[in-house]
């Protein structure tokens, strides 16, 4: 198996493509109590240095404290997911309760829609390839609140993200879009 590794615009942030599917819907891990859920996020996260574990849907970004160095890191955390996909086991454990995630929708179910399909079509995939992701939390008084995930959260580059990439966009395509706002 080869896993190819990626630098991001965050620097505390690596991107790991094992070339196969890891979940289906992405999901973020801030320490080891929440990566209960996933076997392998639990893995990584016993890799002393490691504070953050971002599974997408092909591809897994990993955050490192400030005190570690990525060639210590990086062949540790190769090897760690090499094995886990080599030896068949799962990403997620059987049950896994994914129900925590987006908020609660509320406002104009038109707007939402259009903004969710931007967000998917064109956003989304721009933001995976630098190994994060964006998630709508709501839509209140033209305001659209988001939160950055993976290397994207943290990213020093991520309030240019925001406002000149996001928002710029959504305010073209949907004239009741004023501001985009991160939800940390």
């Amino acid at each position: 198996m080869f896993i190819q590794t990626e630098d991001t615009p965050n620097p505390a942030t690596m991107k790991f493509l094992p070339s196969r599917l890891v979940v289906e819907k992405p999901l973020e891990f801030a320490d080891a109590a929440e990566a209960a859920i996933s076997p392998l996020a639990e893995a990584l996260f016993k890799i002393e240095g490691v504070t953050g574990v971002f599974l997408g849907r092909d591809f897994i970004s990993v955050t490192k404290a400030d005190s570690e160095e990525w060639q210590v890191l990086r062949p540790e955390l190769l090897a760690t997911i090499m094995d886990h996909f080599t030896q068949e086991l799962p990403v997620l454990r059987e049950g896994a309760d994914l129900s925590g995630g987006e908020a609660v929708i509320e406002g104009d179910q038109d707007i939402i829609a259009k903004i969710n399909e931007l967000l998917d079509k064109r956003i989304r995939p721009a933001v995976a390839q630098d190994g994060g992701d964006v998630a709508f939390e709501k839509f209140e008084d033209g305001v659209v609140f988001l939160r950055l995930k993976g290397a994207c959260a943290g990213c020093p580059s991520a309030t240019a993200t925001l406002k000149i990439g996001i928002e710029q966009m959504l305010r073209y395509f949907i004239p009741e879009v004023q501001e985009v706002r991160q939800v940390r």
